[in-house]
């Protein structure tokens, strides 16, 4: 999560830039003219950045009167895996800032790249610290990072910044985003998004030579950045890789600030906010929307089932462009777990589609056991490919809140 997107389109409608994030259950004109990706784009230049992967702007090695000192980390709610300290009392030490939240995919992918760092420099004077800046409210609750912090392996210091004060005085605007400060407290390299691993390593190592360390005897030698599909590399909209899709209404108006379609396509969801409402799946599908069926409430940040069904009739569907698709979900009401059914085309996924989180039952069906607030790994293709996934629960306690893509190779990961 993130780099907030930036995806410059031109407005599906006028009337959509009336909308608003509302009080709870305020009624509300419906988006008129949505109008198909292909027709917004003939109305406008398109622009397409990689989700989360804006164009780095380094800062070469080698203070100069530009530098800056790095602000204090401030507002911190709790501490993993140390206790607390300040930058100030780092100094002469080498200092990675890495801005993060747990269901981030490219923070993910990004981890086992810090992990060498970690291993390979910590008692060379090197200091990470990652800054958890939460996207969803779920994200707040210590247990929960914690619990991430183990997944992932991440043994380095992690400060919970919850109200983004830390992120603010940072100016910071993306997850991932790295800053690296020298002996003396400057800022002397950034990198946003994901990438230039070999790049951050040598800026790392000349700083820590720079503070009186030898690294010469230390390897520099990464494990191999992940690769793009080259199918992904296109202009065509239609088919280019899936832009991340938010579920929640706050997301769905917020996006048109930045002159973008909203995520959600029924019409029906934005009548009224964080209210149950039944759907009816208008079909043909599109590339870079969601597409609901039953009853769903529209809320802030999630849409939740809102009924006890028998045959998986409900549903979330989306058209995809990608190698992996991934989803935030979470039980609802202090449901243990949730059984959520996925489909791919009409069908049950096969081995060589399944993310690692699904499941295979006797009968054939695949589905995923929702049983905590996370990013579930829900398809995992070996190639850059288009296809229909829906998602669908028989539990009034399933939240889904965004779905995230890859479109690197498969043998790369997630």
């Amino acid at each position: 999560m993130r780099q907030h997107r930036r995806w410059i389109l031109a407005v599906t409608a006028v009337s959509l830039l009336a909308l608003a994030v509302a009080a709870c259950g305020e009624e509300r004109v419906p988006p008129v003219g949505f109008e198909s990706l292909e027709e917004t784009e003939s109305a406008a230049e398109v622009a397409v950045a990689e989700e989360r992967e804006p164009t780095a702007v380094p800062t070469p090695i080698g203070r100069d009167r530009n530098a800056k000192l790095a602000p204090e980390l401030a507002g911190i709610n709790s501490w993993i895996n140390s206790e607390p300290f300040t930058l100030a009392s780092q100094r002469g030490k080498v200092v990675l800032i890495d801005f993060w939240t747990y269901t981030c995919i490219n923070c993910i992918r990004t981890f086992p790249f810090l992990r060498q760092w970690h291993d390979k420099y910590a008692d060379q004077g090197l200091v990470i610290v990652g800054v958890h800046a939460p996207e969803f409210e779920f994200e707040k609750v210590r247990e929960n990072v914690v619990d991430a912090a183990a997944e992932h392996g991440l043994e380095y210091a992690i400060a919970q910044d919850n109200e983004h004060t830390t992120w603010k005085a940072f100016n910071n605007r993306y997850w991932p985003a790295k800053y690296l400060i020298d002996a003396d407290g400057y800022i002397r390299y950034t990198h946003f998004g994901e990438g230039a691993y070999d790049e951050t390593e040598q800026q790392i190592r000349d700083l820590l030579e720079e503070a009186g360390t030898s690294v010469a005897n230390i390897s520099s030698e990464l494990e191999p950045e992940k690769v793009r599909d080259p199918a992904a590399l296109t202009d065509d909209i239609e088919t280019s890789t899936s832009r991340e899709l938010y579920a929640g209404f706050e997301r769905n108006y917020g996006a048109l600030q930045f002159g973008t379609p909203p995520y959600v396509r029924n019409q029906d969801y934005y009548l009224r906010t964080d209210v149950d409402i039944t759907y009816t799946d208008p079909g043909d599908y599109e590339n870079h929307f969601i597409y609901l069926q039953g009853e769903w409430r529209n809320g802030p940040e999630s849409l939740t089932h809102a009924r006890q069904t028998e045959n998986y009739e409900d549903y979330i569907a989306i058209k995809f462009y990608a190698t992996t698709v991934n989803a935030v979900m979470r039980p609802e009401r202090g449901t243990p777990s949730v059984e959520v059914r996925v489909t791919i085309d009409g069908a049950p996924l096969a081995p060589d589609q399944a993310g690692e989180d699904v499941t295979f039952a006797e009968d054939g069906t695949t589905y995923i056991v929702v049983d905590s607030p996370k990013m579930y790994r829900v398809v995992k293709l070996a190639m850059f490919e288009g296809h229909e996934l829906r998602l669908s629960t028989n539990s009034p306690d399933l939240s889904l809140f965004a779905y995230t893509f890859g479109s690197y190779q498969t043998d790369a990961g997630t």
